[in-house]
């Protein structure tokens, strides 16, 4: 393994231990906000997430979660990166991370646009796991377009 590899590991197994914006909070008054249950059943990984927005801008993402250290990982991520991101800042996120996890390794991430989630570059390479990676992803999106 090689020192990029380990980082990318040592990033995820820190962020499965800490798990940055859980536990679920309560939305501030005056904000929209959207919540929804996800489930992977073919790993049985869970996770609820709740998104808060001021207008076109996430104000935070909370979840809470019982799964593998790539969802939990990849939830923590994800609520590290959206403060402040705008819907459609957060779509073009998804949509790269998306497309990294389904290039099975072939594309180079692009790590301006996704940050720590270049981690999960190797986990792109084992098809059973991409839906781990995106589990928290979905659910924000479906938060998102749920937020009232």
């Amino acid at each position: 393994m090689n020192e990029l590899d380990q980082l990318y590991q040592q990033v995820i197994l820190d962020h499965s231990k800490q798990r940055i914006g859980s536990p679920l909070v309560e939305s501030a008054a005056g904000h929209q906000h959207g919540e929804t249950h996800q489930h992977n059943p073919i790993c049985g990984d869970q996770i609820r997430v709740r998104v808060e927005l001021d207008g076109d801008k996430f104000v935070g993402m909370s979840w809470e979660g019982d799964g593998c250290s790539i969802s939990m990982a990849s939830a923590s991520v994800l609520s590290e990166m959206i403060p402040e991101l705008t819907k459609e800042e957060f779509e073009a996120k998804k949509d790269a991370f998306k497309e990294m996890m389904r290039s099975k390794g072939a594309v180079a991430p692009d790590e301006d646009v996704l940050e720590d989630a270049v981690a999960f570059v190797g986990v792109s390479k084992f098809p059973a796991r991409v839906k781990c990676a995106m589990l928290a992803w979905v659910a924000a999106e479906v938060a998102m377009l749920e937020a009232v």
